[in-house]
């Protein structure tokens, strides 16, 4: 442990402070949201649902956070297949330690996964270059417009968590744990099966480099679908449809449709909060776009970036942006190209505006509206 803290002590001492500074400052805006021109719905609580937990973090488990917790509780119903198990049974493991209170240890699972994220992300960074710039990622990504949702009830930093090791891993080699959390991520969030291709092109990118040979080590990457594979049999046993989680979302919309459509809607809704989250939506996808493309032109490791295009570009096959802003939080490699930026007036431009959309955007969030 020693030589741990000896190794690591000013990773874990700048990763300690930006979740410090983080997490007084969205406790500070909680406290203050009441008190905004931002208006307040008043049925956005689910108090009957959170009645056990306190009621200073009920917000914290609005819109997809509350389904966590019926399932955490009660197990599935309907409509309820798109919530993958992992976070829920976690959850449900840990409330016992909580009194019953379950939205407390769905709290304390983000919020630990969120300080683990960050010290494995400065890690996996730090793998192609300097401390600078893994600084500056990690800040990046902390005061993005839709961090806030890493510390509530869902599951934005579970499954970065995992996705983070998974590389790392296989960076290191340790092909057996890089495929045990690809299975993990996978049995959290759908988005976890995209490692798979990920991690088959870091191995075939680490072959061509080091010329090593095929070792059955190399199979453990098969265990990436396994997490996804598990959930389909459950859900094959209990609702006759392995796939009941995707047959809702309609036919299939092309990247350039989703894009006219939201145009037209930035052109002709009305100026409220609904306007802003199709601003949001809209500029969070294109915005992405870009910075995927610029960080292949910067040649970020391409594993990194066959995961992030699949997670980016297959949910708008669904014909919208809703809660991609939220997605794009593990789109790891563009912080990373963020934190690259070299002029220090573009740093700090890109981070005013990136604080002050997050302030807006928890305020409308802690106020009932939807973000992402």
């Amino acid at each position: 442990m020693k030589k741990f803290w000896e190794n690591n002590k000013k990773i874990i001492k700048f990763v300690f402070l930006v979740f410090l500074v983080w997490t007084t400052i969205v406790n500070l805006l909680d406290l203050v949201s009441t008190f905004t021109f931002i208006s307040r719905r008043g049925d956005f609580n689910y108090a009957e649902k959170v009645i056990l937990n306190p009621p200073f973090f009920w917000k914290r488990a609005n819109f997809d956070g509350i389904h966590y917790l019926d399932i955490a509780r009660k197990g599935y119903g309907v409509n309820q297949w798109g919530f993958f198990p992992l976070y829920p049974k976690i959850i449900k493991g840990l409330t016992p330690n909580f009194a019953g209170r379950d939205l407390l240890a769905g709290l304390f699972v983000s919020h630990l996964s969120l300080f683990l994220l960050l010290f494995i992300f400065y890690k996996l960074i730090l793998l192609d270059f300097d401390h600078k710039i893994a600084q500056r990622t990690l800040l990046f990504l902390m005061f993005f417009p839709t961090s806030f949702f890493f510390g509530f009830v869902y599951t934005e930093s579970l499954v970065l968590l995992f996705i983070l090791g998974s590389f790392y891993a296989a960076r290191k080699g340790n092909w057996l744990m890089a495929g045990i959390l690809g299975a993990l991520a996978a049995n959290t969030r759908l988005i976890g099966i995209f490692l798979f291709p990920a991690l088959i092109y870091e191995w075939w990118q680490q072959k061509k480099i080091s010329n090593f040979k095929f070792q059955i080590s190399n199979l453990f990457i098969f265990l990436v679908p396994l997490g996804l594979l598990s959930y389909m049999r459950f859900l094959k046993i209990n609702f006759q449809d392995p796939l009941i989680f995707i047959r809702s979302g309609g036919k299939i919309v092309l990247l350039y449709q989703v894009f006219f459509r939201y145009l037209k809607m930035i052109l002709t809704s009305k100026f409220d909060p609904l306007y802003f989250t199709v601003w949001l939506e809209f500029l969070a996808v294109a915005g992405f776009i870009l910075l995927l493309i610029k960080s292949y032109l910067i040649k970020i490791r391409m594993s990194y970036l066959v995961f992030s295009v699949l997670t980016l570009l297959i949910p708008t096959l669904i014909g919208t942006f809703s809660s991609l802003p939220r997605y794009v939080l593990v789109l790891f490699p563009c912080f990373i190209c963020l934190g690259m930026v070299k002029s220090a007036k573009a740093r700090v431009i890109i981070q005013a505006i990136f604080i002050l959309s997050a302030i807006f955007s928890v305020l409308l969030f802690f106020n009932g509206n939807w973000v992402a």
